[in-house]
C-alpha cells in the first residue's frame, strides 16, 4: 500500500504524465489494465489561469478516472493561487509540479528542469501550492542539470521542507534527456534522505525493469511512462507479479487488435473523428511495435483519416499474422506472442 496524502494505492505503480499522450482515453485504457493512479498532460499555469480552451479539455475526466493527478508547469509563485482556483470543481486528487521537463523550449523560459538550478525558488513555488490547496502536492525532479551538477538530494530536501506529500524523480540529468543510463544510486540517495514517499521513473519499459527499479533504489513507487506506450499490459504484468509472483504471457494479436479498436473508439468519442484518428496514428505504431513486416500497413494507417478506415487497417493485422500461440492460463510460463507466418 502506497499512501500519498489521502490517496491510497494498493499497488505502488502508476501512469506517468506525458505531453501529447496522457489524455483521458489513454488514461482509461491504462487503468483498465491495473494502473491505480494517472495524471493529466503537463499544463502550463499561464494557460489554465487564462481559461485556455484546450487546457480545460485536458482536464476532462470521468468517475473511472480516479484518483487523478494534474501536473503543472511554471516558474513563479505569483501564478499559483489563480491556477489552484481554476481547479475548483475539477475531479482532481493530487497536484504535481514539474521541475523535470528537459525540453529546450521549456527550460529556456526557466521552467521544468531549469528549476533544478534554483532549489530555493522551486521550494518557494511548492510552499505556495501547499498553502493554496488542500490537495496533496508533489514535485517531479531530475538527477540534476548535467553531470557536473547532480543535486537531486539537495533539491529534494528543499522540496520536502516546503511541505510536499511526495516526490517523483527521474534518474537522468536534464542534459541526458531520455538517453543514457538511469542513475539508480541518485534515486536511492534521495530515497534515503527523505521521510516522504519517493516515486522513481526512467527506463521502466517492462515488468522486469520496474522490479529492478524497486530493488536497486528502495523507492516507494514507480511511475511508468514510455513503457506504457502501446503496452498497457505492463500494468497487469507488474501488478500480477508483485501480488503473487506470477508471470503473465504476452498479449496475442487478437488481444492487441481488440485493445487498439477500443482505444481508437474512445479517442474519437473524446476528440471527434478528425483529431481522434490523427492522434491515434502514433498509437498504431506503438501498439504494433515488435511486429515485423508492417511498413505497408503502417503507411496505410497514416494515410487513413476516418475511424472506419483505420479499423479496417487494424483488422488486417490478423491477416498479416494469421498464426499465433494461445495465451496460457494466468501463472503459466511466459510465451512468445507471435509465430511468424
Amino acid at each position: 500500500m502506497l499512501r500519498i496524502g489521502h490517496i491510497e494505492l494498493p499497488i505502488p505503480v502508476m501512469l506517468s504524465p506525458m505531453a501529447g499522450v496522457s489524455d483521458l482515453p489513454f488514461r482509461l485504457i491504462s487503468r483498465s489494465f491495473g494502473a491505480p493512479l494517472a495524471f493529466t498532460e503537463m499544463i502550463d499555469i499561464n494557460a489554465i489561469s487564462q481559461r485556455d480552451k484546450r487546457t480545460t479539455h485536458m482536464l476532462s475526466s470521468c468517475p473511472d478516472d480516479r484518483p487523478l493527478g494534474v501536473q503543472f508547469l511554471g516558474n513563479s509563485e505569483s501564478q499559483v493561487a489563480l491556477a489552484v482556483e481554476r481547479l475548483t470543481g475539477q475531479a482532481v486528487d493530487l497536484v504535481d509540479f514539474n521541475a523535470a521537463c528537459p525540453s529546450p523550449k521549456v527550460t529556456r523560459k526557466g521552467k521544468g528542469a531549469a528549476l533544478m538550478k534554483e532549489p530555493k525558488k522551486l521550494a518557494g513555488i511548492l510552499s505556495e501550492f501547499v498553502r493554496e490547496t488542500s490537495l496533496p502536492v508533489a514535485v517531479k525532479i531530475r538527477a540534476g542539470w548535467d553531470a557536473d551538477s547532480v543535486n537531486a538530494r539537495d533539491v529534494a530536501l528543499y522540496a520536502q521542507d516546503a511541505g510536499i506529500s511526495c516526490l517523483f524523480i527521474h534518474g537522468r540529468t536534464k542534459a541526458q534527456g531520455y538517453s543514457g543510463m538511469v542513475d539508480y544510486a541518485v534515486i536511492r540517495d534521495v530515497k534515503e534522505a527523505l521521510s516522504i514517499p519517493v516515486i522513481a521513473s526512467g527506463d521502466s519499459l517492462s515488468r522486469e525493469k520496474v522490479v529492478r527499479m524497486f530493488s536497486e533504489t528502495g523507492c516507494d513507487g514507480v511511475a511508468i511512462a514510455r513503457g506504457a506506450l502501446g503496452n498497457p499490459w505492463i500494468f497487469a504484468e507488474t501488478v500480477r507479479y508483485m501480488t503473487d509472483g506470477a508471470i503473465l504471457p504476452k498479449p496475442d494479436v487478437p488481444e492487441r487488435i481488440a485493445v487498439m479498436k477500443r482505444h481508437l473508439e474512445m479517442a474519437v468519442e473524446h476528440w471527434g473523428e478528425k483529431r481522434g484518428v490523427g492522434l491515434f496514428h502514433k498509437f498504431f505504431i506503438w501498439y504494433t511495435r515488435g511486429l515485423g513486416g508492417l511498413r505497408p500497413l503502417r503507411n496505410r494507417a497514416f494515410r487513413t483519416g476516418t475511424m472506419q478506415g483505420l479499423i479496417e487497417v487494424i483488422d488486417e493485422l490478423s491477416l498479416v499474422y494469421p498464426r499465433y500461440r494461445k495465451r496460457t492460463p494466468p501463472g503459466g510460463p511466459e510465451v512468445q506472442d507471435i509465430t511468424a507466418p
